[in-house]
């Protein structure tokens, strides 16, 4: 036991490997490498370069706003590629959350996060409201938190019914639909 502890030790001490220096070459690499894992949103892709940007220009030096010009011409033509995609970004995104039983609340704010422009946030919205409606996404989620009609143990219903209420608000469900969600039968 304490062996493995000494090795873990040691593979904390090591040090972090230097970044490379920047070219346009290089960022589209590390953009193609990522785009290959992760679905991601213009302003994502850009914050991640600008972090290998910012990494190597403080190891190696040089211009900043030269290595964002590449950033923003290597995003340019990604999007004409078609390999980013805000909206396709935004309308995959919003269906998952909503077919998980997440409020048009927590949906919006998670897409804005990710910096995708307001418009096309509603209108993504729109679309996965029209699919399950707002009270349909707060019933999976009860049944998932296990809240209200769906608790294991019947007897404690009445008694978290307050705590009920308030997780199904944290989930960003309005009180009226929180209330017909927890009073319902099942």
């Amino acid at each position: 036991m304490e062996e493995q502890q000494g090795e873990q030790g040691r593979k904390a001490e090591r040090p972090r490997k230097k970044p490379r220096k920047v070219s346009p070459r290089y960022l589209e690499n590390a953009a193609l490498h990522y785009l290959k894992r992760y679905a991601a949103t213009e302003s994502q892709l850009k914050r991640v370069l600008m972090r290998r940007v910012d990494r190597s220009l403080k190891e190696h030096g040089g211009e900043r706003t030269e290595a964002l010009g590449w950033v923003d011409e290597l995003v340019a033509k990604l999007r004409r590629g078609g390999l980013i995609n805000d909206e396709a970004y935004a309308g995959m995104k919003a269906h998952s959350l909503r077919n998980s039983g997440r409020s048009a609340r927590v949906i919006a704010q998670k897409l804005r996060l990710k910096g995708v422009s307001a418009d096309v946030v509603a209108k993504k919205l729109a679309d996965a409201t029209a699919e399950l409606s707002e009270e349909e996404a707060a019933k999976i989620w009860a049944r998932k938190k296990r809240l209200g009609p769906f608790r294991t143990n019947t007897k404690t219903r009445e008694e978290n019914r307050q705590r009920d209420l308030a997780a199904l608000a944290r989930a960003g469900f309005s009180f009226a639909i929180a209330k017909k969600i927890i009073d319902s039968a099942g």
